[in-house]
């Protein structure tokens, strides 16, 4: 009778830019981007909640894109640039976004922020969302459990009203 041997670990060689390092890694073929960052890197503002793509509040900047990160392998992005919350400020500033959070109290409990204000900055990069409607359309994919909302989408419409100007 054969013994089951287990099967040897997959892993793959990539490098990613995340939050403007170059980071070379070796990683499981299995991880996800969400898993890489929070567990391997300790960048822990982007967030785990659903692990299916539902909430949002996983929600990064791939290559300038929005994804959700709980979603995607990260050997699947190899050479990509990846922004996480933890990478939007700027010689200690806040991201224009992030400080319209605070300053327009968009945020409650606080959980889905990272991943809102990630969708924010690509909705914005994007270019496609003109109208209250269209904003509230193209964030649905992110949830707000505290119902914040209203504000959130203030703080969108005026985002990108500062970025026609």
């Amino acid at each position: 009778m054969e013994k089951n041997t287990p099967s040897p670990i997959q892993k793959e060689s990539i490098m990613l830019t995340i939050n403007g390092t170059v980071h070379r890694l070796e990683v499981e073929v299995w991880t996800t981007l969400l898993d890489l960052l929070r567990e391997r890197l300790k960048l822990t503002g982007t967030k785990k909640g659903c692990d299916q793509g539902q909430c949002g509040a996983c929600t990064v900047l791939l290559d300038g894109q929005r994804i959700n990160s709980c979603l995607t392998l990260a050997v699947m992005h190899d050479g990509s640039e990846i922004t996480t919350i933890e990478g939007l400020a700027q010689n200690g500033k806040l991201n224009p976004v992030q400080q319209a959070f605070i300053d327009r109290d968009a945020f409650q409990c606080g959980y889905c922020t990272p991943g809102q204000i990630c969708s924010a900055i690509g909705l914005i990069q994007e270019g496609k969302a003109k109208t209250k409607a269209e904003v509230r359309e193209l964030m649905s994919g992110n949830l707000c459990r505290c119902g914040a909302y209203t504000h959130i989408t203030e703080v969108v419409l005026e985002a990108l009203e500062r970025s026609r100007t």
